[in-house]
């Protein structure tokens, strides 16, 4: 039986069920990739502001996907209040915590910073080549401690994947590029 939220995926073994849609694997891979060439190519310029505008317009869109997606999208199945999040951390600490079908509530925390992040690199570097802001330091100083913090971010995020990867036995890197996960117990 197939968990709320979750979708049985034609063709995929019996126990194998469909928990990330089409928008989120876009959009968390698409991410990957622009941020990482925009990282890369602070020149030309135009290409770089290509890149960033391209990271806010998907965004953008998984931000409204967020509010009308699939189940396992929508920030109401993921964001954990503060109570959830600080008990599964104990939880993981003692080695006691619960396998989620979707974002547990550490990685729903990771992906709220993460967006909010990316927002304020987008912002910021908007910011930057307008006439009010062209050449304040400050501009440029929040813009580079964001990607700063993406970066932080990014490793923490890695680093979280592949500990619940090992902790739970199932490669959830495959399960962002497939959409699946298997049942859970």
């Amino acid at each position: 039986m197939a968990a709320a939220g979750a979708a049985v995926a034609p063709g995929a073994p019996a126990h194998m069920i469909r928990v990330w849609d089409i928008v989120v694997r876009v959009f968390h891979w698409s991410t990957v990739v622009l941020f990482t060439l925009a990282l890369l190519f602070e020149e030309p310029r135009l290409l770089h502001k290509t890149l960033g505008y391209t990271l806010m317009g998907i965004l953008a869109i998984r931000i409204v996907w967020g509010f009308v997606g699939t189940p396992n999208a929508r920030f109401t199945d993921f964001v954990p209040r503060p109570k959830s999040l600080l008990g599964y951390l104990r939880a993981m600490r003692a080695g006691r915590e619960e396998r989620h079908l979707g974002h547990n509530p550490a990685g729903g925390a990771m992906v709220v910073a993460l967006m909010l992040t990316l927002a304020g690199i987008g912002l910021s570097g908007w910011m930057m080549g307008l006439d009010a802001f062209w050449g304040k330091d400050w501009v440029h100083g929040l813009h580079e401690g964001l990607v700063n913090l993406a970066l932080v971010l990014v490793g923490l995020h890695v680093g979280g994947v592949v500990w619940a990867s090992l902790r739970h036995r199932e490669n959830l890197v495959r399960a962002m590029v497939t959409g699946l996960k298997r049942q859970k117990e």
